[in-house]
Order: C-alpha cells, then sequence, then structure tokens
C-alpha cells in the first residue's frame, strides 16, 4: 500500500471515529475563529497590557484585528464561509474589539474570557460555540496579530487544509522557512501528499541558534504559523482524551455562561478550572507520539506570512528604502542604513548613521534598540511594571467603550485630561471621594448631571463638579464631544472611581 493509500485509510478512520464521539453531522462549513487574547510585550511601547498589539495599525492603516476579521472575505470554493466569525477576548479588550470589528463592517460572534488561560482553552470555548447548534462546523483559527500579504494564496492553502479537517485531520499550515529564526516553533515533515500537503511527524519547540540552522539546511522542517483547520467535533474529543480537565471546565463554562449584550460570558468560575495551556501544548505536540489523538496534516502557506512578534519583524514585512530602512510617521533618515523609525507621538524622529536600530517613539516613552536584541524587550517591559510605572500597561492616550481620555499634564494635586465622549455615548454615573473636576466644553454639546441638577453645556462654557458629588457626562449631539477637564485633590488615580449606574456594565 503507497503512503498516499495509507493516509487517506487513516483519514477516513480518523472521521469514522470522530463522527462517533461528535454525534455531529459533518459539515462543509467553515466558521473563522480569531484568538485576540494576547499581550504582545515584545512591541512595547505600541503594544501595551491594555492595549495590545492585534488592536494597533503596525503595518498598515487598519488594525490586525481588523485585518484578520476580514481575512476570509472573498474566500471562495466548495466551502461556505459563516458571515459571522467567532472572536475570543479578553475583558478590558472587548469594547475595542467590538468597535474595530464592527467598523471593519463585520458582525461577530465575540467571547470574553473571563481570565487568561492561552489557546487551548479559547480555542475549545470557540468549538463549542460553534458546534452548540448541534453543527460541526470547520474551524479556521488564525491568531489576530499576524500579518499575511498574499490573501488568494491563504485562501488557496486554507482551501486545501478545509478538505483533510473535514475528514477527520488536524490541519495546520506551515511556513516553508527562509531563514533560520530561533522564535519560531518547528513542525517536522512526514509523507508528502498528492495535495502538495505532508503528514506531521512532529511538533518541536523553539530551538537554539545552532539547531535552527540545522533545520533549516534539512529542508524537512516548517515554521509553525499557528494557523489550524480543524472540526469543532475532532478539537473536542482530541481535547477531552489528553485534557479532561480542561474540556470539562470549558464545557461548564460556556454551558453555565450568558449573553451580555454583544458579548458572550462563560462562567467565570468554571472557566478558571481549566489549566492554562496553548494549542500547541495541549494537542499538536501529542501527534506523532504514542497517545496521539487523531491524525495531523500540515499545508504549506506561502504567501508573506509573518507574526510580527517583535520590532525586527515588523521591520522585515515592511518595505524599504534603498538603505534598507523603514519609516513611519516624521522620520528622517541621513546616512542610516538597516534601521526601523516610528514616529507615534507626532514629534520628528531623526536617525543619523545608524545601523540595525530600532526607534519607536509615543507620547509618553522612547525606544531604543538594537534589532539583534529586541527579544529582549519582553524582560525590559517586566522591570519597568516591577516599577510600578504605568508605562508597562497603558498608553497616555486610554480608549474607553465611550471614546477616549488623553491624560496631557499632570503635577502635585493635579491632573489634566483631554475627553472625547462618541455620539450617543455617555459616562458612568459616579462619584470621587478625593478629587474635584472642572469640565470645559472644547466642541460639541454636553448633557451633565450634577447631584439632581441636570443642564447643557456648549462650547466655551464649563462647570465645576465638587468632591463627594455624584455627576456624568453625556453627548446628546451628533458629533464628537471634546471638552478639557481638570483634577484637583489628594488622590488622582482612576480606582477612585464608585460607579452607581453603567451602560456598559462595568464594575467598580
Amino acid at each position: 500500500m503507497t503512503n498516499e493509500a495509507r493516509t487517506e485509510d487513516r483519514l477516513k478512520t480518523g472521521a469514522a471515529s470522530a463522527e462517533a464521539d461528535s454525534g455531529a453531522s459533518r459539515c462543509r462549513r467553515i466558521v473563522p475563529v480569531i484568538l485576540a487574547g494576547g499581550s504582545g510585550t515584545r512591541l512595547w511601547p505600541m503594544s501595551r497590557e491594555q492595549f495590545p498589539k492585534q488592536l494597533i495599525g503596525i503595518v498598515g492603516r487598519d488594525s490586525l484585528l481588523q485585518a484578520t476579521v476580514s481575512r476570509m472575505k472573498g474566500f471562495s470554493g466548495d466551502f461556505e464561509v459563516a458571515a459571522e466569525p467567532i472572536i475570543v477576548c479578553g475583558e478590558e479588550h472587548r469594547f475595542t474589539t467590538e468597535e474595530q470589528t464592527r467598523e471593519s463592517g463585520v458582525d461577530a460572534r465575540i467571547i470574553v474570557e473571563p481570565a487568561r488561560r492561552d489557546t487551548a482553552p479559547a480555542l475549545t470555548l470557540a468549538a463549542l460555540a460553534a458546534s452548540k447548534d448541534g453543527e460541526d462546523a470547520i474551524m479556521v483559527a488564525m491568531p489576530a496579530d499576524h500579518s499575511i500579504a498574499d490573501i488568494p494564496a491563504l485562501h488557496r492553502a486554507i482551501a486545501i487544509a478545509a478538505e483533510h479537517a473535514e475528514r477527520g485531520v488536524i490541519a495546520t499550515l506551515g511556513i516553508p522557512p527562509t531563514r533560520p529564526d530561533t522564535g519560531f516553533g518547528y513542525i517536522r515533515l512526514g509523507a508528502a501528499l498528492e495535495d502538495g500537503a505532508h503528514e506531521i511527524d512532529r511538533f518541536v519547540e523553539k530551538p537554539a541558534a545552532e539547531l535552527a540552522a540545522q533545520y533549516v539546511a534539512a529542508g524537512t522542517y516548517w515554521w509553525n504559523s499557528g494557523i489550524f483547520v480543524v472540526r469543532a467535533s475532532v478539537w473536542l474529543a482530541a481535547l477531552q482524551k489528553l485534557n479532561g480537565e480542561m474540556h470539562a471546565a470549558c464545557c461548564a463554562a460556556l454551558g453555565e455562561g450568558k449573553d451580555d449584550g454583544k458579548f458572550f460570558r462563560p462562567a467565570a468560575a468554571q472557566f478558571g478550572r481549566a489549566p492554562s495551556d496553548s494549542i500547541d501544548y495541549a494537542v499538536m505536540e501529542h501527534i506523532g507520539t504514542p497517545s496521539k489523538p487523531c491524525d495531523g496534516v500540515v499545508v504549506p502557506l506561502v504567501a508573506g506570512w509573518s507574526d510580527l512578534g517583535s520590532w525586527d519583524a515588523v521591520w522585515d514585512a515592511m518595505d524599504k528604502d534603498d538603505s534598507g530602512n523603514v519609516a513611519s510617521g516624521r522620520v528622517v533618515f541621513e546616512g542610516a542604513t538597516s534601521s526601523y523609525a516610528r514616529s507615534e507621538g507626532g514629534r520628528l524622529v531623526a536617525c543619523v548613521g545608524t545601523t540595525n536600530i530600532i526607534v519607536v517613539e509615543t507620547d509618553d516613552a522612547v525606544l531604543v534598540a538594537d534589532r539583534s536584541r529586541v527579544q529582549d524587550i519582553k524582560g525590559l517591559v517586566a522591570r519597568i511594571r516591577e516599577q510600578h510605572a504605568p508605562e508597562a500597561d497603558t498608553h497616555r492616550k486610554v480608549r474607553r467603550p465611550w471614546g477616549f481620555y488623553d491624560s496631557i499634564e499632570h503635577g502635585e494635586r493635579f491632573q489634566v485630561k483631554r475627553i472625547v465622549v462618541s455620539p450617543g455615548s455617555k459616562l458612568s454615573l459616579q462619584m470621587h471621594h478625593h478629587r474635584a473636576e472642572h469640565w470645559i466644553v472644547v466642541c460639541g454639546t454636553a448633557l451633565v448631571t450634577r447631584g439632581e441638577e441636570q443642564f447643557l453645556l456648549s462650547e466655551n462654557e464649563s462647570t465645576f463638579i465638587p468632591l463627594g458629588v455624584r455627576h456624568r457626562l453625556e453627548n446628546p449631539g451628533k458629533v464628537p464631544l471634546e471638552i478639557i477637564e481638570v483634577q484637583s485633590g489628594s488622590y488622582l488615580g482612576e480606582d477612585d472611581i464608585v460607579r452607581f449606574d453603567d451602560t456598559y456594565g462595568r464594575c467598580n
């Protein structure tokens, strides 16, 4: 029997087994699943805990999340693509995730993780949601923070992977390596199949530099892209076999979860019992071992893929000038080579005679790094966090579901913020124990609640909110409301907010 015949026989056997385990009907329907729970600390200072890299336009106008949710548009072939992707994100990013998805013209199902448990529980929640109505759709699971230049090539690879997935195999997309890289996991190729895919021999962890060079020279190892194509029932059966505790916790969390407006919230206590683990560790690394839950195949993806895991990867993914430099924003190079410079805060960044340098400027931080040391930025952020510096987690400009605020100045016992409220939106009804506030309307119309009063303010008008008084700011108009807020008091932290009513369901 040929390798191809043996593989086909295993595929059929795996499909029959998965069918029996799941009890669900097979389906030629694809549901995109976007895993959007990362923090992206290696792209600091642009990416921060409260506003990570998937929400930022790192390589274009759209954010990486927006590029990902639009990635399956135009997919053609023998599979129907669901109009509503499933997005799994964290509590702190849910409003921005919904806003950016809506701006992309996509109506998504958003699952809000009660706690971070890595990608395996996230994919399990998505698989349970995808099969909730008895459907056994094929999931195309994609991280929200990758860049892919050639979308038609991606679609062709997914179409091949989906054919394997329909027959009960876990398929992944592998990247033929262009260089030794210690930042990626690798997949060792097994037998070649007629459609260009390979059986998966095994997954291997991120190697040291010498071993990575050996992998590339051998020609039998591809980078692990982190993109998986698998039927919901196959993933659930595999996880149940390998990690029953995680499977049970996710089932209970989804079963006892509740809808919350535009979001679905799994039960926190049940989800908290799920072990934290990645897709690779939980399942994929067992393929090719005696405990393997099913067969796996890897489909080649040659589409200008990058995981944008570091500033060096961002430099590599972008167009360069004749000297190998990449500029973003107000940047001037003079005698520089192979450098990346980004001005995000609007100030001019000038690089003279630099080589292999990364410079990233934001409103409140500047990073200067050697391109060969960008992996060390994660440790740098940890040190900044140990110092309790806010720059580790938040930007000066902070997004809120009603708009944003920008902390433009602060000193002892005072702080000045620029607040922008979207049309029709309002802040919570709240009170502060330690600060008073002055509001000055710069643009638009404000509806102000202050104690028992309610009144309108127009441009160039102002009001005072005494310490301890309940208050609320609303925008009843059709244009953004912009105000300047001057805070004064003994303590000006964001945790000095007592909320009495909030449209967005936030608690103190």
